[in-house]
């Protein structure tokens, strides 16, 4: 399905246009296809039927509350990474039972949270962690279920900001250390171990790095059930990439026949964690341009959109796809789609051929994962609108922030 398509000229979601959303709700603005969304959920979730799993969707790829209670309602669990994540969960009717906690710095606060809501698993990544969570849970009078999140080192081979398999990222403990790990949480009393977990990144887009993993994890596994120490699950995390320009991806079947013949007769149930895949691809960023401005060297156009609202460009160097909402038919240039923020380093896309002129809208393609998300107020700009496409109908998911509400918790010295 293609989610965002030209229709009569003009570039539109599902069945509305995106110049009749930019009118009344203005821009920048993120649009999300709810077809998108869902069809990407059932695509994997689908992939592995006849296997007991769970798909958790990684919500740091984009939190918004509609989206969520859309992959709640479709029966999708959630993998959260901080304190505010599982409170948006639970606001947007997540089953606690459905959870599962990642990340290397949880505080006291945040696991106490976390018991007593009833999550279905903690991902711990030191031992220093495991020692923190028995105790927590022994204060409540709790058993926190638990896995360790092991470090394969493997290379995922994707940008170095986004690998988080190899011995030198801070995530995860090392898998020469696992076995030693499992065998002291096994002896806590407050604790009680579940299953295995692992993730080594994210934009992945070759099969090998997944599998090489997974052996791995498999292969502890095996040695953990020789010593006596049983797992219900196995967490394999997400990471598997999509298509912003010309990327060859891999395909959800693809994936799970090769997990399935990693799992072979282990009676484990799967989990997996993926973010990107789900809503990448299903939402767009919707910018004006403001000024065209040629130059000797190079071109720019100058657009109401910037590195606030879309990070990934100036963190990554990322390319995301620019389209013409109203394409025009006249001489294209080679632009620089730049916004108004004061860095060098706010840019969009660079070297995009296209004809433009001052008031024209552009689409931001594949901004929906890692785009609100990661956005910010930096320069004081509001944060933009967030809509969602049902088919004929819009819907206004956030609120475009309000100047006022940037300084509202601020106060003058007396």
């Amino acid at each position: 399905m293609t989610a965002f398509d030209y229709r009569d000229g003009e570039l539109a979601a599902e069945g509305v246009a995106l110049a009749s959303i930019a009118a009344r709700h203005g821009t920048p603005c993120f649009v999300y296809s709810r077809a998108a969304i869902e069809e990407a959920f059932r695509t994997f979730d689908h992939a592995f039927a006849g296997v007991p799993h769970m798909v958790c969707y990684a919500m740091k790829a984009n939190s918004n509350l509609a989206i969520v209670n859309l992959l709640a309602r479709l029966g999708c669990g959630f993998d959260i990474v901080s304190g505010g994540e599982l409170a948006r969960a639970i606001a947007a009717g997540a089953d606690p039972a459905r959870i599962v906690f990642s990340g290397v710095g949880k505080t006291d606060a945040e696991m106490a949270r976390a018991l007593e809501l009833g999550i279905c698993c903690f991902n711990l990544e030191s031992a220093s962690e495991l020692e923190h969570l028995n105790r927590v849970a022994g204060s409540l009078g709790k058993r926190a279920p638990i896995s360790f999140r092991v470090n394969p080192d493997v290379d995922p081979k994707t940008h170095r900001y986004i690998s988080t398999g190899l011995k030198e990222n801070k995530f995860g403990i090392a898998i020469g250390d696992a076995l030693s790990l499992y065998r002291r949480a096994a002896g806590l009393p407050h604790v009680a171990v579940r299953g295995i977990d692992m993730h080594i990144g994210s934009q992945i887009t070759a099969l090998e790095p997944h599998c090489e993993a997974a052996s791995k994890a498999f292969e502890l596994v095996d040695r953990l059930s020789a010593e006596g120490i049983a797992l219900e699950h196995i967490d394999l995390g997400g990471g598997i990439g999509i298509r912003y320009r010309d990327e060859e991806t891999i395909a959800p079947t693809d994936y799970a026949a090769a997990i399935r013949a990693l799992l072979g007769e282990r009676s484990l149930k799967l989990l997996f964690e993926p973010g990107r895949m789900l809503v990448g691809n299903a939402g767009v960023l919707l910018t004006r341009v403001l000024y065209l401005k040629p130059g000797a060297e190079r071109n720019f156009a100058i657009v109401d959109a910037a590195m606030n609202d879309l990070l990934r460009p100036a963190l990554y160097d990322a390319w995301h796809e620019v389209c013409a909402v109203a394409p025009r038919s006249g001489p294209p240039a080679v632009w620089q789609i730049v916004g108004p923020v004061c860095e060098s380093a706010d840019f969009l896309a660079h070297d995009r051929v296209l004809d433009l002129a001052e008031g024209d809208l552009l689409a931001i393609l594949s901004a929906g994962a890692y785009a609100m998300a990661m956005s910010s107020n930096y320069n004081s700009r509001p944060r933009a609108a967030e809509l969602v496409v049902d088919g004929k109908t819009t819907h206004l998911v956030r609120l475009r922030e309000a100047v006022e509400e940037l300084f509202a918790h601020e106060n003058l010295l007396p």
